[in-house]
């Protein structure tokens, strides 16, 4: 009989040895349940092939077809990926809605002597829960928001608390984005249902008598779009803003881009991006500082004419009051490790 879990909470304590997806590469590449692996019983062709001859020839031939294509790649995974699990081994298996391939899966991995299980309604009993809690109820428990121009080092400081112990979500990180123009990373960003699934899992472990801290971000981190349970109650967070001159952020970006300022053909396109609000005359100016090697007077001017104005106005849409305001002189490693000191003060006394 199939495992119904009725929390997000349950699928992180499921407490089997490994979690199998054993749908297709793209379905798992565009979202998946925490901490799942996978091994597909049909290739993203193969899926294709067998819906196609299900809905112009029949379900039986359908079915016949994926059954020996499932045995097939059954066979490959036994032979490779799980030629050394033991026979005390217990495996969690699902597909799309708990149906035919991970009942098929698990059948022959029971034949052979793992104690496998299905889960009831597959990955989509699991994202009804994650939309749910993340569309359809308010957000539980106290959250605290790390504010501050672009620059003030917002970032490594959430590293540094979560290092501490404390409960944080990086909302970049998981992303894949540093929240602007020329903030998209390297393999690009996850897919919406990914962002939120990775957003879900902290959530279920979310401890409710202490706060989670979050840096601010708009609405939207590059083309992911926080979730609205989640925005409403970073509207309404106190907020801890951190602060430092502009040539401290400006060398502190300097450090945190290099992997833009190395690519010159990456920064020419995501500077063109700025054309539209600044001009070409402006972004010329850009790239010629650039060219010139002078990172500290290019990262000073795009705060300048750029990113305080922005995150000006994003500033007054917030609702939550200011619990702190914290200055940096410097923003290198003990910089950053006295500001995060202060930051966990202030969240203490919250």
């Amino acid at each position: 009989m199939a495992i119904r879990f009725d929390q997000l909470s349950d699928y992180c304590g499921h407490g089997f040895d490994t979690l199998i997806d054993v749908r297709s590469p793209a379905e798992f590449a565009e979202d998946r349940l925490p901490d799942a692996i996978n091994l597909p019983v049909l290739s993203n062709e193969e899926r294709a092939r067998v819906g196609t001859i299900y809905k112009q020839e029949a379900p039986f031939a359908a079915r016949k077809v994926g059954a020996a294509l499932v045995a097939r790649n059954a066979a490959h995974h036994i032979e490779d990926s799980l030629a050394e699990k033991p026979g005390s081994w217990r495996p969690l298996v699902y597909c799309w809605r708990g149906g035919q391939r991970s009942g098929a899966f698990a059948s022959i991995l029971q034949q052979i002597g793992w104690r496998a299980e299905t889960i009831e309604g597959g990955y989509r009993s699991y994202r009804r829960l994650v939309a749910q809690a993340l569309y359809d109820t308010s957000w539980p428990g106290r959250i605290v928001l790390i504010d501050g121009n672009t620059g003030t080092g917002k970032t490594a400081v959430l590293a540094l608390l979560k290092e501490r112990g404390v409960q944080t979500l990086d909302l970049e990180g998981i992303a894949r984005h540093r929240g602007s123009v020329l903030g998209p990373m390297p393999g690009g960003q996850p897919s919406q249902k990914g962002f939120e699934s990775a957003i879900a899992s902290v959530l279920a472990k979310l401890d409710r008598d202490r706060p989670l801290v979050i840096e601010a971000e708009s609405s939207k981190v590059g083309a992911r779009i926080v979730p609205p349970s989640l925005w409403k109650a970073m509207l309404h967070a106190p907020r801890i803003v951190l602060s430092a001159s502009r040539p401290v952020r400006a060398e502190h970006l300097v450090d945190a881009y290099q992997d833009l300022w190395s690519d010159p053909a990456l920064l020419d396109a995501r500077l063109d991006q700025l054309i539209p609000f600044h001009g070409r005359d402006v972004v010329d100016v850009w790239r010629s500082l650039h060219k010139a090697g002078d990172l500290q007077t290019l990262a000073i001017d795009l705060m300048e004419r750029h990113y305080d104005t922005r995150y000006a106005r994003s500033r007054d849409r917030a609702e939550g009051s200011v619990s702190a305001n914290i200055e940096a002189d410097r923003l290198d490693a003990g910089g950053v490790a006295r500001v995060a000191s202060q930051v966990a003060e202030v969240i203490k006394s919250l």
